[in-house]
């Protein structure tokens, strides 16, 4: 299935897609940091997004 790129944001906001160069935009502006720190993050943490916002100290609604 393919992405909808109309689409502001990712389809699954529990899950971080680093194989998906927008979704990773959208994630590191959410977030407040850069690629590197993100993937990072991703890396340590996993790809559950309140895990990685965990990691990083940021706030996850």
């Amino acid at each position: 299935m393919n992405d909808d790129l109309d689409k502001r944001g990712p389809p699954d906001r529990e899950r971080i897609n680093v194989n998906e160069t927008w979704e990773v935009a959208w994630w590191c502006r959410k977030f407040g940091v850069t690629e590197a720190q993100l993937r990072a993050a991703v890396k340590a943490a996993g790809v559950m997004a309140r895990d990685v916002a965990r990691h990083l100290g940021k706030p996850f609604p």
